[in-house]
């Protein structure tokens, strides 16, 4: 049983700990948050950091100690068999496989949005690395300021090769994230949540990839804002949703997707889906970086282990489903390329 007084280090400008604080408010579940370093504040307090430390960083009992664990999917299960009230999962297995790859793509598509409009531009990379050491530590004096933020953005500039942002992805990453919130647009027109009247653990993925392209990084802001205001009130709204009064009858109906789902999956399965399918074979053949050709526009990238776990993953949660069950998500799919 995990303790209800939930600890975790985090930052502001962090998509996945505004996933999980969104998430821990909605579900109700007693928490404490401590914005900092993590690596300062966890040798602060004796603990062994994650490897590698990524954001945030949850500080879990284990085997009769307190642990540093990471990754927001893995955590929102076990979250959920220990909190299983105001459920972010639907209640049909074949509709919470449905969830399972969305949330999946709104952590490891999404992000690639949010990573690279954070730093491509030179005024957001100017933003963003002057905000992220002041988010952890306000009383910086202004050479220390200086310093860090110089650090901060050669490292990230270092790492933009992960999502596959350069200036040959630029286009179909722009092009993408236009197209999902014309999407989302139409779809907050009748639904409030991705798959119905409740929150998913789905929206809390995309939410906070969102919070920060539409709260934290000026190009995509102004994108977003031209193009969806629902979305960005839907941002608004999601950063708390401990009041909203879920029920059983929330959810959309598991036989047949509304327009606008079909067509976000339909989006997922013609940018993520072979993205995904693509790094895998490289990986497999031990290849350290791939291309290909995806809505015409040419994809370039180093091959990212951690996304053939997500693949691996999203294999097993298919596989645990009932034949019957497994045929039913299948023809919700059908036609929008995520069968593949």
């Amino acid at each position: 049983m995990i303790d209800t007084n939930i600890k975790l280090i985090g930052n502001p400008a962090s998509p996945y700990t505004r996933k999980m604080v969104a998430y821990l408010r909605y579900k109700r579940i007693p928490y404490q948050v401590m914005w900092g370093e993590a690596s300062d504040i966890l040798k602060s307090m004796k603990i062994d950091p994650p490897n590698p430390i990524l954001l945030p960083v949850f500080l879990l009992p284990r085997d009769g100690k307190i642990t540093a664990v990471t990754d927001s999917t893995p955590l929102i299960a076990e979250f959920e068999n220990s909190h299983p009230e105001r459920s972010v999962y639907p209640s049909d297995p074949s509709l919470k496989f449905i969830n399972y790859i969305l949330e999946d793509s709104g952590d490891e598509w999404c992000t690639k949005f949010m990573f690279h409009y954070r730093w491509f531009d030179d005024k957001d990379i100017d933003n963003a690395s002057t905000l992220l050491p002041l988010y952890a530590n306000s009383t910086l004096t202004n050479e220390e300021l200086s310093q860090k933020k110089k650090k901060i953005a050669n490292r990230q500039l270092g790492r933009v090769w992960v999502v596959g942002s350069n200036k040959k992805t630029a286009p179909l990453i722009d092009q993408s994230l236009k197209k999902l919130i014309s999407i989302l647009e139409d779809h907050f027109i009748t639904y409030p949540f991705l798959l119905g009247s409740r929150p998913a653990s789905a929206d809390f993925a995309f939410f906070g990839q969102l919070s920060q392209l539409v709260g934290f990084d000026p190009t995509p802001r102004s994108i977003i804002q031209n193009i969806s205001m629902r979305t960005v009130a839907w941002v608004g709204k999601t950063e708390d949703l401990s009041g909203l009064e879920p029920g059983s009858e929330d959810w959309i109906s598991d036989s047949s997707f509304p327009p606008t789902l079909k067509s976000i999956f339909s989006e997922i399965g013609k940018t993520y889906v072979p993205t995904m399918l693509k790094n895998e074979d490289a990986f497999n053949k031990g290849q350290e970086k791939w291309n290909a050709e995806i809505l015409g526009s040419e994809w370039e990238q180093r091959t990212f282990p951690y996304q053939v776990k997500c693949l691996q993953w999203i294999r097993e949660e298919f596989g645990v489903l009932k034949p019957n069950e497994q045929q039913k998500a299948l023809n919700l799919l059908k036609e929008t390329g995520c069968e593949k």
